[in-house]
């Protein structure tokens, strides 16, 4: 009888340690998910787009496609690469962050750029009459959206390496699992009900029983184009605050200190304007500056990469 109690205390053990992992996992998980917070509000921003010009039928299963592949690009190609780069080139996490940062600030600034000097480029444009065939566009429109995902995803893996505290092989690749799978269900959860969310509020305000419920209805409808219209100014702005502060941040750990310091000061000297406050207004100039830099960033990488990556790019790549 000892014999199975001396067991049952090795079990109960093994499944503390078992438990205080998987806490473990969870928590560094959460804070690692956290600091990609604007690459998250991005995607949620961007995919929607891919989802224009389809039946309301489709939406849904769209949806569940790019769900998929986003699920296959972190999980298959990005986790594997991220423990790969962990184990034999941690030194290349922090400038690969930088080009992820460069790459934020360019596109923030392009979509910047773009609103204010209306240029359309015209990248809606059917060249092959995809637009005739709704299943070669649906096609179409899937893998554009999986090819973005994969580089947003990259930058939330490479971002949620950079987070992990110094641990094993096992407890990294659980943690990047996590926070793959858990980003994933959260972005194109929250896609799927922001699609959807015209179509429910169409059918409650002309099925609805009560006048309350159809006046919800009419709300949501009326509401939406506003909310879509916001969501994509704070994505971007999210993508410009990012974007700088990883490139701040990198140079900072390279050596070249004073623009985090520059920041740091001006920010503290700010917060001491105000016990209560000072908190909120040192971060509001933290965020404000990382966004004004990576703007700034931006603005000089968009004539470089339009005018000269891309159509160098294209004669190598036809």
């Amino acid at each position: 009888m000892s014999g199975l109690f001396a067991l049952l205390d090795d079990v109960a053990a093994i499944a503390k340690v078992a438990a205080a992992s998987l806490d473990d996992v969870a928590g560094q998980a959460a804070k690692a998910g956290a600091k990609t917070a604007g690459v998250l509000i991005d995607d949620a921003a961007v995919t929607p787009q891919y989802l224009e010009g389809f039946d309301a039928k489709r939406e849904l299963p769209i949806v569940w496609r790019i769900t998929k592949g986003s699920i296959r690009n972190k999980i298959l190609i990005l986790l594997p690469l991220a423990l790969l780069l962990s184990s034999f080139a941690p030194w290349a996490v922090t400038p690969l962050l930088m080009l992820g940062g460069a790459y934020l600030s360019f596109e923030g600034a392009e979509k910047v750029l773009q609103k204010f000097l209306h240029h359309d480029t015209g990248a809606t444009t059917s060249k092959d009459g995809a637009a005739s065939d709704p299943a070669h566009l649906e096609e179409t429109k899937v893998r554009g959206a999986i090819k973005t995902d994969f580089i947003l995803s990259a930058e939330i893996m490479t971002i949620s390496l950079a987070a992990i505290p110094e641990s094993n092989i096992w407890m990294e690749a659980a943690v990047l699992a996590s926070v793959g799978v858990g980003i994933t269900a959260l972005v194109y959860g929250s896609v799927a009900i922001i699609v959807k969310s015209d179509d429910v509020g169409l059918h409650m305000a002309t099925k609805g029983r009560l006048r309350a419920t159809r006046a919800l209805g009419r709300g949501i409808v009326r509401s939406m184009p506003t909310f879509m219209k916001w969501l994509t100014i704070v994505g971007t702005a999210a993508m410009l605050w990012v974007g700088g502060s990883i490139i701040i941040h990198g140079l900072d750990k390279l050596g070249w200190t004073w623009p985090w310091e520059m920041i740091e000061k001006l920010a503290l000297s700010v917060g001491h304007l105000s016990e209560r406050l000072g908190g909120l207004l040192e971060w509001t100039v933290e965020a404000g500056m990382f966004g004004l830099f990576g703007l700034a960033l931006g603005a000089v990488l968009v004539p470089l990469v339009t005018r000269g990556v891309v159509p160098l790019w294209r004669k190598l790549v036809p």
